[in-house]
């Protein structure tokens, strides 16, 4: 059902309109802040407001069966040693993960998401959830157009700022060697090495691109600052000089780490309310983070990770926006694949999506993008379906009210919303229903956010109406499912 602005039902003139009108309604409307460098900053709320909301181990053989692999010994510039690995009798679980989507243009004064790297180093942070003894990355080159040249890469607790600790200081390798170049269009996977992380901890990883390499993939908003050296190889340097410091993930889609009792993982699959627009930067406050810190703390029998896999202005049915490409990601049924069902060791999704495809089509005065309840209800099915081949729980969450909202909010719309929101509490389809709405809604006004949990937007909540989402999801319902 993907509508493609450039197909020939809109003339090169309506193409141009919707492109036009699509960045001034981000530029009226959107208020995200992206710190690309000191000379470029603008108001977070101007930007996302129209974006939208957007392990159990398996069973396995008695039988070892041996691989030959290369994999690096702990030092930190040691050169990789083979060994036999007994994979079958390994335990992989992701504990961090951002999926990929391809980077928003500039307009104005919001500067481009593509950035023009060469010869230098980006030190990325990322809070893992479940810890381990070993750790492995993954790098995407999944909208390049031609090979990314990894030539260095590594790995480190983070403690501040760029600065790491020296003593985990880790070299990455990739089938044996500390560089590597990624396919266009391929992910890359590194070798295990030996580092024990603590859960709920920040790592700092840095790759090394030798040649020039526009950031033709990324996660846009991270709510998270990362680091873009001046010209040189930075991956071992305790502190890193710095040049720019961007919002968004470059090339990194996520940490896996190797654990030694049977671990859940959950993937929060959704749009921009479950990427965490509005939640304070560097805090790690959106509503998966909050989950993750309650299945920490109060473990339901097993031991669970979480995933956040939301990419903001994400739809369930369409995904092309003119100009901005792929910057919305792909539509959720085409990247369920990729996003949640390769995750390593994925035992649960929570899917929250449907907001976009309600409002955005008025926002970008695209009505042949418009979609009714019951084509959200067909995909959302779909996704169930899909999830339950591979034994994975699913969980439904209500979609969130959105009256006030500048250019998305009809009452066309949110009859659709009540329409869907009702399926899902009595459809049957899910395993467990996850009511996001009855957590943050105004009881006065169903169909608002309730002012104490409101970004501004009328849309997006703020940090506290993401804790309460976190908050709202009953931990007993991951004791069981997902092939446990």
């Amino acid at each position: 059902m993907n509508v493609d602005f450039t197909t020939p039902s809109i003339d090169d003139q309506g193409k141009d309109d919707v492109a036009k009108g699509a960045l001034a309604m981000q530029k009226s409307t959107l208020r995200l802040g992206h710190e690309f460098s000191d000379r470029v900053r603008m108001s977070r709320r101007r930007w996302l407001a129209a974006v939208g909301a957007a392990v159990a181990a398996t069973t396995l053989s008695d039988v070892p069966v041996l691989a030959r692999q290369a994999t690096p010994v702990a030092a930190p510039k040691a050169s990789p040693v083979a060994v036999d690995r007994d994979w079958r009798g390994e335990r992989w679980v992701g504990t961090w993960s951002a999926a990929p989507q391809t980077p928003f243009p500039a307009f104005e004064d919001f500067p481009s998401q593509l950035i023009e790297l060469d010869n230098q180093t980006v030190r990325q942070i990322v809070r893992i959830v479940a810890g381990g003894d070993q750790v492995r990355v993954r790098l995407t080159n999944a909208y390049g157009d031609a090979p990314l040249v990894i030539g260095a890469a590594h790995i480190a607790l983070r403690e501040a700022e760029t600065r790491i600790d020296p003593a985990t200081d880790r070299t990455l390798t990739f089938s044996g060697s500390p560089s590597f170049t990624i396919p266009a269009g391929a992910t890359a996977l590194s070798d295990p090495v030996d580092m024990v992380v603590p859960a709920l901890t920040e790592l700092a990883i840095s790759i090394f691109l030798p040649e020039p390499s526009p950031s033709t993939t990324v996660h846009g908003f991270a709510f998270q600052t990362n680091f873009i050296s001046p010209g040189g190889d930075f991956t071992a340097a305790s502190e890193m000089p710095v040049e720019a410091s961007p919002q968004s993930w470059m090339f990194l889609s996520g940490v896996d780490v190797l654990v030694s009792q049977p671990t859940g993982v959950v993937v929060a699959f959704g749009d921009s309310i479950t990427d965490g627009a509005f939640s304070t930067l560097d805090a790690n406050r959106r509503w998966p983070d909050v989950l993750a810190e309650r299945l920490a703390a109060d473990p339901p029998g097993r031991a669970m990770s979480v995933l956040n896999q939301g990419i903001s202005g994400n739809r369930l049915l369409h995904d092309e926006a003119g100009e901005l490409g792929l910057a919305f990601g792909q539509n959720a049924l085409a990247r369920l694949d990729r996003d949640v069902l390769s995750q390593p060791g994925v035992t649960h999704l929570i899917v929250l999506e449907g907001i976009n495809d309600i409002g955005l089509p008025a926002a970008f005065a695209a009505s042949e993008q418009a979609v009714t309840a019951d084509e959200l209800i067909g995909a959302l099915r779909q996704l169930v379906e899909r999830a339950h081949e591979r034994e994975i729980a699913v969980f439904g969450g209500t979609i969130l009210p959105f009256e006030g909202t500048e250019m998305y909010f009809s009452a066309e719309g949110e009859v659709t919303r009540q329409t869907v929101n009702e399926w899902i509490r009595t459809g049957g389809a899910f395993d467990a229903v996850i009511d996001f709405d009855a957590a943050v809604r105004d009881p006065s006004q169903t169909t608002r956010l309730l002012p104490m949990f409101d970004s501004g937007d009328h849309l997006h909540p703020n940090d506290a109406g993401l804790r309460a989402m976190g908050e709202a999801i009953d931990l007993s319902v991951f004791q069981s499912g997902g092939g446990a």
